[in-house]
């Protein structure tokens, strides 16, 4: 699979976990995705590793901060050799302006919209009156004019930022659960073949392949099933 449209989320506490989980899986049927805790507990040593066994890495950091500082952290990912990486659109456009001037060649530059696990409810307790969508909306503009190569968002959303924005703007959508997994802590869910066929780039998934008792088998499962969607 020259394109994997899977990233698996490494979601461990530690390196050993997580590489062990990576063994067991074939960097030709997905990337992976390294977030705040198991970065913060293994460091770039980790990256290094899993990109030595041939995995491309999503570096699932949020950077979100002053223009500066996030324009350096951006640089320094992309010195990792990282795939993809990304910023919180929240940040502003002066802040996602700096890390598109940092971030060059082949690391691609994605912002966080509104997470998948908050709902309007949510959005109101911190003074945002629009609903979910709304604010996806708006957010997914603002990284496209500031010229970022996609955003996270929720596959429910994806249709409609397709035509906002364009085939070639990149979606990449947490909250993706087979059909008889569990749905944890995620409020806004798809199954990966809906979720390709609404518009999505590339699906992230943890623990239906992560916690599955085969995680080999789970992946070319899931692979098997968005074969005509991807």
């Amino acid at each position: 699979m020259t394109d994997p449209k899977i990233i698996v989320a490494l979601d461990f506490p530690g390196a050993v976990p997580a590489l062990a989980l990576a063994q067991r899986l074939s960097p030709a049927l997905c990337r992976l995705k390294v977030g705040k805790e198991l970065f913060t507990a293994a460091g770039p040593g980790l990256i290094e590793q899993l990109m030595k066994s041939g995995f491309e890495i999503f570096l699932d950091l949020k950077f979100h901060d002053i223009p500066n500082t996030v324009a350096h952290a951006c640089k320094a990912a992309q010195g990792l050799g990282v795939w993809m990486v990304n910023v919180h659109a929240l940040g502003g456009r002066r802040m996602l302006e700096a890390a598109r001037e940092a971030v060059s060649g082949n690391t691609k530059l994605i912002a966080v919209t509104i997470l998948t696990s908050m709902g309007a409810e949510d959005l109101v307790d911190i003074g945002i009156t629009e609903t979910p969508e709304q604010m996806v909306l708006r957010l997914a503009r603002l990284a496209r004019d500031c010229g970022l190569d996609g955003v996270v968002c929720s596959a429910q959303e994806t249709m409609r930022l397709r035509e906002q924005c364009g085939n070639q703007f990149c979606l990449v959508t947490p909250g993706i659960r087979p059909i008889d997994a569990s749905l944890d802590d995620q409020s806004r869910v798809m199954t990966p073949e809906a979720a390709l066929r609404s518009g999505s780039s590339y699906l992230v998934i943890g623990r239906p392949i992560t916690r599955a008792q085969d995680p080999l088998q789970a992946l070319l499962d899931i692979n098997k099933e968005i074969e005509g969607a991807a």
